[in-house]
């Protein structure tokens, strides 16, 4: 029941339509001929069940508007039989702790674009896509991590050659030092002979 005001209405034909929240990553990079996980999470507002819930991966290449489905998931895995993707794409989700992720195995340059995880647990069946942009480059990119791992050592470097400097200076020094007290020793024994 509607409530505008004083009046009350009854809505005629309004259902409440609840949905599945997905969460991806928007852009991922892999190295050719590694293994990259497209992690897919959802919530549901409804119980999950294994016989229930299904999952939906397709692919769009780069450049076209049209994809192929990849990947399905209802109850058991249903990999790729043919096409490119055969023999790379497998399951590493757990329907019920809400997870619809699937694993590339030994990605290719060619599996650059764009995925699309799709679930439903009716009667949630309406809600977004998540999409995921990957990347798959021929060799490691430095991230900002490698740079600051590089920057760190370069600095304990430069600290540990200055400590050894000085360390080398003062043996020699010392070693001066030595040598001028013995030399004023030797004279001062021939001064008194």
């Amino acid at each position: 029941m509607l409530v505008f005001g004083n009046v009350n209405a009854k809505a005629i034909g309004v259902h409440h339509v609840e949905g599945i929240e997905l969460l991806t990553s928007s852009e991922l990079e892999a190295v050719n001929g590694t293994d990259v996980r497209l992690k897919c999470t959802f919530k549901s507002t409804h119980s999950l069940s294994e016989e229930r819930v299904s999952v939906s991966w397709s692919f769009r290449p780069l450049g076209k508007t049209t994809e192929e489905s990849i990947f399905h998931y209802q109850n058991s895995a249903f990999p790729p039989k043919t096409g490119m993707f055969k023999g790379h794409a497998v399951w590493s989700g757990d329907i019920m702790k809400g997870d619809a992720s699937i694993t590339l195995q030994n990605v290719q340059l060619r599996f650059n674009g764009t995925y699309s995880c799709q679930v439903k647990n009716p009667p949630d069946i309406q809600g977004f896509v998540g999409e995921i942009s990957l990347r798959v480059i021929e060799k490691v990119s430095f991230s900002e991590i490698g740079i600051l791992a590089i920057a760190v050592g370069g600095f304990i470097g430069v600290v540990l050659l200055i400590l050894i400097i000085y360390i080398v200076v003062r043996v020699f020094r010392r070693q001066d030092d030595d040598m001028v007290v013995e030399m004023e020793n030797h004279k001062s024994k021939d001064q008194v002979l």
